[in-house]
């Protein structure tokens, strides 16, 4: 039992990160209908925007370590929202009446030119990401141990969940993205700008990427140009998982992979873990394609 706890705990806390990820799919899914698969390498940016700016913000608030995250998380979402609009005004928007495999095609070249670039501009060997979040016990009892590491990520993920959650329900840029998801044409007839609201979903995706980039290197503090590919693998399936163009789904999407991921590897082996959770992806395009909170659409053809 204490070891299911302790597992449970780490797999919460991987999960978040991974939802974190998935909600940028989601989004661009729900408003474009076409999966970015460069979104994964928006996140390797994302550590290596963390990676450097660290010790220069370091310098400039001193001991602060919760200022010093803060700002080093804000800068990188900032900075991953330029290069998301960037790649939506440059490779995608000039493609969005072709057809949807043109665009698949555009977003895998996306995802290379960011990988190979990232070993010319950063190299290719791992660096050490600075510590950002002390390595200190919060609680411990028989056995089980929750450290400020886990804490900090899942109280980060959990209020970004709720700013996104507030932005999209609550808002009217939100309700413009859920009437675009809705249909593009009914949209643009109500007087909805649909390049604005693509332009809005990126930045967001994008930022959100970039906060699970810091979060994630800051447990897993070796980052690397194709850092990205398995992290936003996972973070594909967790949003097929819990019904792609669905934001509730792919939080518990991500949540679950966590988890299965964390179990596979404290009972079974490590070995194993990602065969396992790519196997997830094809029973649930077997028996549920449409994820466990999503709808299923017919299509014309």
């Amino acid at each position: 039992m204490t070891e299911s706890l302790q597992q449970i705990i780490n797999g919460i806390s991987l999960g978040s990160i991974y939802a974190l990820i998935a909600l940028g799919y989601t989004m661009i899914y729900g408003v474009l209908r076409f999966i970015n698969f460069a979104h994964g390498d928006v996140f390797m940016i994302g550590a290596f925007v963390g990676f450097y700016l660290t010790p220069f913000i370091h310098r400039m608030f001193g001991g602060s370590v919760i200022l010093v995250g803060v700002v080093v998380v804000l800068c990188a979402m900032a900075i991953c929202s330029l290069l998301g609009i960037i790649i939506e005004k440059v490779a995608y928007r000039p493609l969005r009446s072709r057809p949807k495999l043109t665009i698949l095609i555009t977003a895998i070249g996306v995802s290379l030119f960011l990988e190979y670039g990232g070993q010319l501009i950063f190299g290719p060997d791992p660096k050490l990401f600075p510590t950002l979040i002390p390595s200190l016990t919060v609680f411990e009892s028989q056995g089980v141990i929750l450290n400020v590491n886990s804490l900090i990520v899942m109280a980060t993920a959990f209020i970004l969940m709720l700013i996104l959650r507030f932005i999209v329900f609550k808002t009217k840029m939100g309700t413009a993205m859920r009437a675009v998801s809705y249909s593009h044409q009914a949209a643009s007839l109500m007087g909805i700008n649909i390049d604005t609201v693509v332009t809005t979903v990126f930045a967001i995706g994008s930022s959100l990427a970039a906060a699970a980039a810091i979060l994630y290197a800051s447990v897993y503090p070796s980052i690397n140009p194709l850092m990205g590919i398995f992290p936003g693998l996972k973070a594909f399936i967790a949003a097929v998982l819990g019904g792609i163009g669905n934001l509730y789904g792919a939080a518990l999407g991500g949540l679950i992979i966590g988890l299965i991921e964390t179990f596979v590897t404290g009972y079974i082996s490590s070995t194993y873990r990602d065969a396992i959770v790519f196997s997830i992806l094809i029973f649930i395009l077997l028996l549920k394609p449409s994820g466990i909170m999503g709808r299923f659409e017919a299509e014309k053809v």
